[in-house]
């Protein structure tokens, strides 16, 4: 099993055997009675599922500033494109970029591992950065479900045309908003990631990538760190 599977498919299951459906509970789109592991296992399969799917995702961030993730099934590879900088994982290289002083430099690093999930170590590199990234949401919604002090209110709603469930957590540890689309795309998110406020919202999304969506920033000086191969 895929690593990022694993792991998400892990935090629910940790919910469920430590919770009881009593206290908080919704319905879902069918009417089913809803407690707080169905809720995160819910949610977590549908990060899960997407993982393995190609589609664009274009966010706004706080302050008007943006970025992008990209993602393709075959052949598996992901980007996250921001402002200042861009992160590419794929089979044949991690590639790490940023602007200083108006340069552009990039490293182009050996890969990893990634058991047909790019966004293994795409989502560590983007956590480092200061991005939002879907498995440290599902660890924010473990905890939440895990605390029970926590109030956890579900709600539904359309973001960019697109059906999204949403949740809003408040618990003495720090309160945060989130939605996932029913394509299992974050469709918002704000609270505090490692110390830092954050908040992002979906713009744009589209179950297609354009050719150029992995490309190095033009003009970019590039370091290959890769071993040579004969």
């Amino acid at each position: 099993m895929p690593a990022v599977s694993t792991t998400l498919r892990v935090l629910a299951v940790s919910v469920i055997a430590s919770l009881t459906v009593t206290g908080c509970q919704t319905f879902d789109d069918a009417g089913r009675t809803l407690g707080r592991a169905d809720l995160i296992n819910d949610l977590a399969t549908r990060l899960d599922e997407s993982l393995v799917r190609t589609w664009t995702a274009e966010y706004r961030l706080a302050g008007g500033r943006d970025f992008t993730i990209a993602q393709t099934k075959e052949p598996a590879r992901s980007a996250y494109t921001w402002t200042a900088g861009k992160i590419t994982v794929s089979e044949q290289a991690i590639t790490r970029c940023g602007t200083t002083a108006g340069r552009t430099t990039c490293t182009v690093e050996p890969p990893v591992l990634m058991s047909g999930k790019a966004a293994v170590p795409l989502f560590t590199e983007a956590r480092k950065a200061g991005l939002v990234t879907p498995p440290a949401v599902i660890g924010l919604l473990t905890e939440a479900a895990l605390d029970p002090a926590a109030q956890i209110r579900q709600t539904d709603t359309t973001i960019t045309g697109h059906h999204a469930t949403c949740v809003e957590v408040r618990r003495a540890a720090g309160n945060f908003d989130t939605c996932v689309t029913s394509e299992g795309v974050l469709g918002s998110f704000t609270g505090v990631l490692d110390g830092q406020p954050v908040e992002l919202t979906l713009d744009r999304y589209t179950d297609s990538v354009t050719p150029t969506a992995f490309d190095l920033p033009a003009g970019a000086g590039v370091t290959d760190r890769r071993p040579a191969t004969s």
